[in-house]
């Protein structure tokens, strides 16, 4: 049986691409913010996002006036999970990359997934599908979930199988220390069912305290030989088209397989999606030419365009290990390269003092850092508030020549002048960093 929703929302601002969004799938919407937005009589449910504050306009109506109210997280496992198997990936870094990549294998071995993932994976070119299989994918996020449930959203997804890539400090605007953090993961893992299964990856030293909370099978994976997991990748090899490896199981061979998704950190998310579709009865080939099918995901190592031999790409990273990652990334997939690398510090984590070291290290592999002005100013003290300047300096320090600059606008006027044919721009913020990727294109021509 289907249900058939009649939705509607409110939002402070709608513009570009989601409005555009929003009339083409025939919703309407109401901006900004007020109480007359709302009329009980033709309202049966009020999802409120986690952008709400309990002293928003509509939120007190709401309350006031009794009208039956749910978290995202919560309407999304009433409406749509309690009757699928929920597929969840969970972890700090590589999340919306490894969603993006299990529904697409599913779908292409005609599983009919439906999805849910944090970004745009090119495949669906949404970042939503409702298939009439059985699995639903899901990018299990940790951040809160509404005013009213402080918790992480993933702790509504009822996972039966899961992929969790790893847990490193984050969302330091909610979360008070890694202990803290942590324990979003250890109730994650307890979420699951004796019958579940769970792909974990070992390249962190914490990954069989949080997974001693499951009590279903748990298998590890990891990208690198040198450390010990169920499922290996061998005879890795890296370049512009991507990544090729042999996928090892307890020390045996199961297939080589192609990806064109470049990194290593690319070949260890796959292999998470490998181990879980083997769990959900995917044979390896089915699994091959699912990734072979994979087209990526908008703001993940994105070419935005290359003039004059000069390449612009965008990049959503924003903690340093994903930094590093990146970067390392895109120098297999541009070898021979001068990378100029510029990082913009916007994420509530990226703007605290609390990764400093690891920010200063992060950028090796690049010719150049350029660190930015964040475009946003956040509401954090003064004192535990980053230096961007700093961070500059601290990277310099490390060996990997950098500067700062007051703006996307001052960092575009200024590398338009020195780039060079064959340089690759990679431009990384969680953010839209002030237009720059489209700023710079225009300014090479």
């Amino acid at each position: 049986m289907r249900i058939y929703l009649l939705v509607s929302g409110s939002d402070e601002n709608v513009y570009p691409p989601m409005s555009d969004k929003l009339r083409d799938w025939g919703i309407r919407y109401f901006m900004p913010y007020a109480a007359s937005n709302l009329n009980k009589a033709d309202i049966d449910l009020a999802v409120v996002g986690n952008v709400i504050r309990a002293d928003n306009v509509e939120a007190k109506k709401v309350r006031r006036e009794g009208i039956p109210q749910m978290s995202f997280p919560e309407a999304l496992e009433e409406l749509f999970l309690m009757t699928r198997h929920p597929v969840v990936v969970a972890g700090t870094h590589g999340k919306t990359t490894t969603t993006s990549l299990l529904a697409q294998v599913l779908a292409h071995a005609g599983r009919d997934p439906s999805l849910l993932v944090g970004g745009v994976p090119l495949n669906f070119n949404e970042g939503f599908r409702l298939g009439r299989g059985d699995e639903f994918v899901i990018e299990g996020d940790e951040y809160d979930t509404a005013y009213f449930d402080k918790g992480p959203k993933f702790l509504h997804y009822r996972p039966r199988t899961a992929i969790f890539t790893g847990a490193e400090f984050d969302h330091a605007d909610i979360y008070r220390d890694t202990a803290h953090y942590e324990s979003a993961f250890e109730k994650f893992f307890a979420l699951l069912p004796q019958a579940g299964y769970v792909a974990a990856c070992s390249g962190f030293a914490n990954w069989k305290r949080l997974a001693s909370f499951a009590k279903c099978k748990v298998e590890s994976y990891c990208a690198s030989e040198e450390i010990e997991a169920d499922w290996n990748s061998r005879w890795v090899n890296l370049g512009p088209a991507g990544a090729a490896f042999e996928v090892d199981y307890r020390g045996n061979s199961e297939i080589r397989v192609t990806l064109p998704a470049a990194g290593r950190h690319n070949v260890e998310n796959a292999l998470g999606v490998y181990a879980a579709c083997r769990a959900l009865g995917l044979k390896p080939d089915q699994i091959a030419a699912g990734f072979q099918s994979f087209r990526g995901v908008k703001r993940r190592q994105e070419l935005k365009g290359e003039v004059k031999g000069i390449a612009v790409i965008d990049d959503f990273a924003h903690h340093p290990t994903a930094v590093r990652e990146t970067i390392a990334a895109v120098a297999a997939q541009y070898p021979g390269r001068r990378i100029v690398a510029i990082f913009e510090p916007r994420s509530q984590t990226a703007m605290r003092k609390i990764h400093g070291d690891e920010y200063a290290h992060a950028f090796k592999g690049a010719a150049e850092a350029i660190i930015s002005q964040p475009t946003a100013i956040a509401k954090i003290p003064e004192a535990e508030r980053v230096d961007a300047k700093k961070m500059a300096a601290d990277i310099a320090g490390s060996g990997t020549p950098a500067r700062w600059m007051e703006s996307p606008d001052a960092i575009v006027e200024s590398l338009s002048k020195e780039l060079r044919k064959g340089d690759v721009v990679l431009a990384m913020s969680n953010g839209s960093f002030g237009g720059l990727h489209e700023k710079l294109l225009r300014a090479l021509s």
